[in-house]
């Protein structure tokens, strides 16, 4: 009972924010006021990139077979979805929560822990959401841009968002020590399946661009709004763009 008073207390107070609030306003160009910051980690990321991650996903890639990287990218989703559901609570979109609340159930027990996904094919589709996206319902800002160690693009309101979805899903919280060993080792085993099967989207914005910083930071922010309903058309087709650094 003690470990769920964060998220008692945050859907209280969901319930007044959406009282008086409303979704944040779109913003317009890029605010980065830290741009020689950021660019020296972005740097730093690049060179943490081509030095270990892209090598350790060519290797994850070209070692493990198709199925088992999609069975553990389904896993990684699958520990996700608690953090879908109460993001989407606070957010006060009941249909997305129950439609990730089926889907964990589904994956857990039929998907065997979710290393399958037939919630997919039962046409329960994930609908993905995160703090940050909740914070922005509740009308924060988006902030000034920055690029976060490891982690890459992002903005102040997302980088409160990233912090508080660790706190706030209530399965991370739950695992003892020993299965939350599992639980990171399959996200990071997820990422570099995502750097291997995006390799050359990857490859072209980081290497073959003029500006990578520039190129990054103008889609990253082009593609979070239009995830948000904030832009009129993505960056890279129906899909958007892939965030170099992120994984699902």
């Amino acid at each position: 009972m003690v470990k769920n008073l964060p998220i008692l207390a945050l859907a209280a107070l969901t319930l007044l924010l959406q009282a008086s609030c409303g979704p944040a306003p779109a913003p317009t160009g890029i605010n980065d006021p830290n741009e020689a910051a950021n660019r020296e980690v972005h740097a730093a990321n690049k060179a943490l990139d081509r030095a270990l991650v892209d090598p350790a996903s060519t290797v994850y890639g070209k070692s493990v077979p198709g199925p088992l990287r999609q069975g553990v990218q389904n896993f990684a989703d699958n520990l996700d979805a608690p953090g879908d559901v109460v993001n989407g609570l606070l957010q006060g979109r009941p249909g997305p929560a129950l439609a990730n609340t089926a889907r964990f159930v589904i994956n857990t027990t039929v998907g065997i822990g979710g290393l399958f996904d037939p919630a997919k094919a039962m046409g329960i589709q994930r609908k993905k959401t995160d703090f940050g996206e909740t914070l922005h319902v509740w009308g924060f800002p988006e902030g000034a841009y920055g690029e976060l160690p490891l982690i890459g693009p992002s903005t102040s309101r997302d980088t409160v968002g990233r912090v508080v979805d660790v706190v706030l899903n209530p399965l991370r919280l739950a695992l003892p020590a020993r299965e939350g060993n599992i639980t990171t080792a399959a996200s990071v085993a997820s990422r570099l399946g995502d750097r291997y099967k995006f390799g050359n989207t990857v490859d072209s914005i980081l290497y073959d661009s003029a500006d990578s910083y520039a190129q990054a930071r103008l889609l990253y922010l082009q593609n979070r709004r239009f995830e948000l309903g904030q832009a009129t058309g993505g960056t890279n087709g129906e899909e958007g763009f892939l965030d170099p650094y992120e994984g699902n």
